[in-house]
Protein backbone atom coordinates (compact mmCIF):
# COMPACT_ATOMS: atom_id res chain seq x y z
CA UNK A 1 0.00 0.00 0.00
CA UNK A 2 1.14 3.54 -0.88
CA UNK A 3 1.95 5.76 1.92
CA UNK A 4 1.22 9.18 1.29
CA UNK A 5 2.11 12.42 3.78
CA UNK A 6 0.27 15.37 3.26
CA UNK A 7 1.10 18.18 4.19
CA UNK A 8 -1.12 21.52 4.40
CA UNK A 9 -3.00 24.05 7.07
CA UNK A 10 -6.38 24.07 5.50
CA UNK A 11 -8.03 21.48 7.65
CA UNK A 12 -10.75 20.92 4.58
CA UNK A 13 -8.44 19.56 2.28
CA UNK A 14 -6.64 17.68 5.01
CA UNK A 15 -9.55 16.16 5.23
CA UNK A 16 -10.73 15.91 2.18
CA UNK A 17 -7.68 14.14 0.57
CA UNK A 18 -7.41 11.70 3.54
CA UNK A 19 -11.26 10.46 2.62
CA UNK A 20 -10.36 10.69 -1.44
CA UNK A 21 -6.92 9.01 -1.19
CA UNK A 22 -8.20 6.25 1.46
CA UNK A 23 -11.27 5.27 -0.90
CA UNK A 24 -8.47 4.65 -3.25
CA UNK A 25 -6.16 2.30 -1.07
CA UNK A 26 -3.88 4.91 0.22
CA UNK A 27 -2.32 4.49 3.62
CA UNK A 28 -2.43 8.33 4.17
CA UNK A 29 -1.09 10.77 7.01
CA UNK A 30 -2.02 14.03 7.60
CA UNK A 31 -0.11 17.43 9.23
CA UNK A 32 -0.85 20.78 9.29
CA UNK A 33 2.61 22.79 9.23
CA UNK A 34 6.22 21.56 8.34
CA UNK A 35 7.65 21.06 11.97
CA UNK A 36 5.22 18.28 11.98
CA UNK A 37 6.15 17.18 8.20
CA UNK A 38 9.64 16.74 8.60
CA UNK A 39 8.90 14.61 11.84
CA UNK A 40 6.31 12.64 10.02
CA UNK A 41 9.15 12.14 7.02
CA UNK A 42 11.56 10.65 9.27
CA UNK A 43 8.77 8.22 11.08
CA UNK A 44 6.33 7.97 8.63
CA UNK A 45 8.92 6.70 5.12
CA UNK A 46 5.96 7.83 3.18
CA UNK A 47 6.71 6.86 -0.72
CA UNK A 48 4.93 10.24 -1.59
CA UNK A 49 4.81 13.88 -0.07
CA UNK A 50 1.59 16.19 -0.94
CA UNK A 51 2.87 19.76 0.58
CA UNK A 52 1.56 23.36 0.26
CA UNK A 53 3.88 26.20 -0.04
CA UNK A 54 2.38 28.34 2.45
CA UNK A 55 2.50 26.32 6.09
CA UNK A 56 2.11 28.77 8.90
CA UNK A 57 5.63 28.10 11.06
CA UNK A 58 8.18 27.89 8.00
CA UNK A 59 7.91 27.85 3.80
CA UNK A 60 7.17 24.59 2.30
CA UNK A 61 10.46 25.12 0.49
CA UNK A 62 12.08 24.73 3.40
CA UNK A 63 10.86 21.50 4.31
CA UNK A 64 11.31 20.06 0.61
CA UNK A 65 15.25 21.50 1.07
CA UNK A 66 14.72 19.40 4.57
CA UNK A 67 13.62 16.53 2.76
CA UNK A 68 15.81 16.32 0.67
CA UNK A 69 19.30 16.73 2.66
CA UNK A 70 18.32 12.65 3.79
CA UNK A 71 15.59 11.19 0.89
CA UNK A 72 14.70 11.15 -2.73
CA UNK A 73 10.80 10.49 -1.85
CA UNK A 74 8.95 11.98 -4.20
CA UNK A 75 7.21 16.02 -3.50
CA UNK A 76 4.26 16.98 -5.56
CA UNK A 77 3.97 20.63 -4.40
CA UNK A 78 -0.03 21.66 -3.78
CA UNK A 79 -0.13 25.43 -3.28
CA UNK A 80 -2.65 28.56 -4.31
CA UNK A 81 1.22 30.55 -5.74
CA UNK A 82 0.64 30.46 -9.16
CA UNK A 83 3.83 32.66 -10.03
CA UNK A 84 5.86 31.01 -12.19
CA UNK A 85 9.05 31.77 -9.89
CA UNK A 86 7.40 30.33 -6.74
CA UNK A 87 6.71 26.83 -9.21
CA UNK A 88 10.59 27.26 -10.27
CA UNK A 89 12.12 27.34 -6.75
CA UNK A 90 10.09 24.54 -5.82
CA UNK A 91 11.18 22.81 -8.50
CA UNK A 92 15.07 23.81 -8.04
CA UNK A 93 14.74 22.78 -4.17
CA UNK A 94 13.63 19.55 -5.50
CA UNK A 95 10.27 18.85 -5.70
CA UNK A 96 8.95 16.55 -8.81
CA UNK A 97 5.91 18.18 -9.46
CA UNK A 98 3.23 21.20 -9.11
CA UNK A 99 -0.58 21.57 -8.79
CA UNK A 100 -1.58 24.62 -8.88
CA UNK A 101 -4.91 25.11 -6.14
CA UNK A 102 -7.75 25.37 -6.89
CA UNK A 103 -7.39 21.34 -8.18
CA UNK A 104 -9.39 18.84 -9.30
CA UNK A 105 -8.49 14.89 -7.30
CA UNK A 106 -8.67 13.34 -10.49
CA UNK A 107 -5.71 15.40 -11.52
CA UNK A 108 -3.67 15.05 -8.35
CA UNK A 109 -3.94 11.38 -8.64
CA UNK A 110 -2.79 11.11 -11.98
CA UNK A 111 0.29 13.20 -11.21
CA UNK A 112 0.75 10.97 -7.91
CA UNK A 113 0.58 7.66 -9.96
CA UNK A 114 2.84 9.32 -12.59
CA UNK A 115 5.61 10.24 -9.95
CA UNK A 116 5.36 7.17 -8.03
CA UNK A 117 5.80 4.94 -11.11
CA UNK A 118 9.14 7.05 -12.15
CA UNK A 119 10.35 7.09 -8.75
CA UNK A 120 10.11 3.03 -8.42
CA UNK A 121 11.57 2.56 -11.60
CA UNK A 122 14.70 5.22 -11.19
CA UNK A 123 17.54 2.79 -10.47
CA UNK A 124 15.98 0.88 -13.61
CA UNK A 125 16.94 3.76 -16.08
CA UNK A 126 16.03 2.20 -19.43
CA UNK A 127 19.22 2.42 -22.25
CA UNK A 128 16.85 2.86 -24.76
CA UNK A 129 13.56 4.65 -24.94
CA UNK A 130 11.30 5.62 -27.63
CA UNK A 131 10.76 9.26 -29.23
CA UNK A 132 8.29 8.15 -32.14
CA UNK A 133 9.70 6.14 -34.99
CA UNK A 134 13.41 6.80 -33.30
CA UNK A 135 15.37 4.86 -30.45
CA UNK A 136 17.36 6.88 -28.17
CA UNK A 137 20.22 4.72 -26.55
CA UNK A 138 21.45 6.30 -23.72
CA UNK A 139 24.55 4.32 -23.03
CA UNK A 140 25.92 5.02 -27.06
CA UNK A 141 24.53 8.49 -27.05
CA UNK A 142 23.22 7.10 -30.47
CA UNK A 143 19.60 7.42 -32.07
CA UNK A 144 18.07 5.78 -35.34
CA UNK A 145 15.32 5.79 -36.81
CA UNK A 146 12.90 2.14 -37.89
CA UNK A 147 14.79 2.33 -41.30
CA UNK A 148 18.72 2.17 -39.52
CA UNK A 149 19.39 5.75 -40.49
CA UNK A 150 21.18 7.31 -37.52
CA UNK A 151 19.96 11.20 -36.44
CA UNK A 152 23.19 13.17 -35.40
CA UNK A 153 22.94 15.00 -32.47
CA UNK A 154 25.00 17.62 -31.04
CA UNK A 155 26.37 17.43 -27.52
CA UNK A 156 25.08 20.41 -26.09
CA UNK A 157 21.65 18.67 -27.96
CA UNK A 158 22.71 15.14 -26.03
CA UNK A 159 23.15 16.54 -22.51
CA UNK A 160 19.96 18.00 -22.84
CA UNK A 161 18.34 15.07 -24.31
CA UNK A 162 19.85 12.67 -21.71
CA UNK A 163 18.77 14.84 -18.80
CA UNK A 164 15.23 14.90 -19.61
CA UNK A 165 14.88 11.18 -20.73
CA UNK A 166 16.78 10.15 -17.43
CA UNK A 167 13.58 11.47 -15.49
CA UNK A 168 10.47 10.36 -17.58
CA UNK A 169 7.20 12.10 -16.42
CA UNK A 170 9.24 14.29 -14.36
CA UNK A 171 9.31 18.48 -14.46
CA UNK A 172 12.51 19.18 -15.02
CA UNK A 173 13.08 22.77 -14.03
CA UNK A 174 14.51 25.61 -16.76
CA UNK A 175 17.11 26.38 -14.35
CA UNK A 176 18.18 23.32 -13.42
CA UNK A 177 18.99 22.13 -17.29
CA UNK A 178 20.56 25.18 -17.96
CA UNK A 179 23.05 24.61 -14.94
CA UNK A 180 23.57 20.80 -15.70
CA UNK A 181 23.77 21.53 -19.45
CA UNK A 182 25.26 24.74 -19.99
CA UNK A 183 26.98 25.67 -16.77
CA UNK A 184 25.72 27.91 -13.31
CA UNK A 185 26.47 31.06 -15.83
CA UNK A 186 24.17 30.76 -17.70
CA UNK A 187 20.83 30.25 -15.07
CA UNK A 188 19.15 32.88 -16.57
CA UNK A 189 20.11 31.74 -20.40
CA UNK A 190 16.20 30.49 -21.21
CA UNK A 191 16.75 31.51 -25.20
CA UNK A 192 19.42 28.52 -25.11
CA UNK A 193 16.44 26.47 -23.63
CA UNK A 194 14.02 27.54 -26.46
CA UNK A 195 16.29 26.94 -29.17
CA UNK A 196 17.95 23.45 -28.70
CA UNK A 197 14.45 22.16 -27.50
CA UNK A 198 13.02 23.04 -31.08
CA UNK A 199 15.92 21.83 -32.74
CA UNK A 200 15.39 18.60 -30.70
CA UNK A 201 11.69 18.20 -31.92
CA UNK A 202 12.60 18.93 -35.38
CA UNK A 203 14.84 16.18 -35.33
CA UNK A 204 12.50 13.65 -33.09
CA UNK A 205 9.21 14.84 -32.91
CA UNK A 206 6.77 13.83 -36.53
CA UNK A 207 5.04 17.19 -35.91
CA UNK A 208 7.51 19.35 -33.87
CA UNK A 209 5.00 22.25 -33.68
CA UNK A 210 2.92 19.59 -31.64
CA UNK A 211 4.90 17.53 -29.68
CA UNK A 212 3.99 14.54 -28.34
CA UNK A 213 6.78 13.59 -26.02
CA UNK A 214 8.85 16.56 -25.81
CA UNK A 215 6.93 18.74 -24.09
CA UNK A 216 7.34 22.63 -22.44
CA UNK A 217 5.19 23.39 -18.87
CA UNK A 218 5.55 27.62 -19.49
CA UNK A 219 7.36 29.37 -17.59
CA UNK A 220 8.61 26.45 -15.77
CA UNK A 221 10.51 23.77 -17.46
CA UNK A 222 10.00 20.94 -19.82
CA UNK A 223 8.84 17.31 -19.69
CA UNK A 224 9.91 14.03 -21.46
CA UNK A 225 6.67 11.71 -21.63
CA UNK A 226 7.92 7.79 -22.54
CA UNK A 227 5.95 5.80 -24.86
CA UNK A 228 3.60 3.83 -23.45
Amino acid sequence: MTKVLIVDDEPQILRALRINLRARGYDVEVVPDGTSALKAAAAYHPDLIVLDLGLPDMDGVDVIRGVRGWTETPIIVLSGRAGSEDKVEALDAGADDYVTKPFGVDELLARMRAVTRRHSSVAEVTPIVRIGQFSVDIASHSVHGTDGSEVRLTPTEWGLLSLLVRNPGKLVSQRQLLREVWGPQYQSETNYLRQYMAQLRRKLEADPARPRQLLTEPGMGYRFLSQD
